[in-house]
């Protein structure tokens, strides 16, 4: 684990039930809105479409540090995006790339979801002047 100060990458991925696309992009579109309105710390936010399946999606998230991804999940507008995923997708599924703090990787794991936590080896730099 790390003290959680450093930027991190996490990516979701998720399956959308047949005939439930076009809803499902509508409450991503609203939880990326809120998520730019109220989120700083994040730097940044993109949902993608899978190239082999029209049901599959990922999102891209960078986070500035750990506390920014707590801020996240537990944001009221993610938290009601999450409420309706339920109805509307069949999978979700959260990868991590980077270290990341003992409070998230607990947060993460009380979401009984799938999870893969890739840590940062010795390789690698992160270029200050933009954190």
């Amino acid at each position: 684990m790390s003290d959680g100060k450093n930027p991190f990458i996490l990516i979701a991925r998720i399956t959308v039930k047949n005939g439930k696309i076009e809803e499902y992009l509508k409450i991503a579109d609203e939880a990326d809105k809120a998520v730019n309105a109220s989120e700083p710390g994040m730097i940044f936010h993109n949902f993608d479409s899978d190239p082999s399946d029209p049901h599959k999606f990922v999102w891209s998230e960078v986070y500035r540090q750990s506390s920014d991804f707590l801020f996240h999940a537990n944001n009221p507008p993610v938290q009601e995006y999450v409420k309706k995923h339920g109805e509307l997708a069949s999978y979700f599924a959260i990868e991590v790339y980077g270290n990341i703090s003992n409070d998230v990787m607990e947060k993460i794991k009380s979401m009984d979801i799938p999870f893969t936590h890739f840590k940062t080896t010795r390789v690698g730099y992160v270029r200050k002047q933009y954190f």
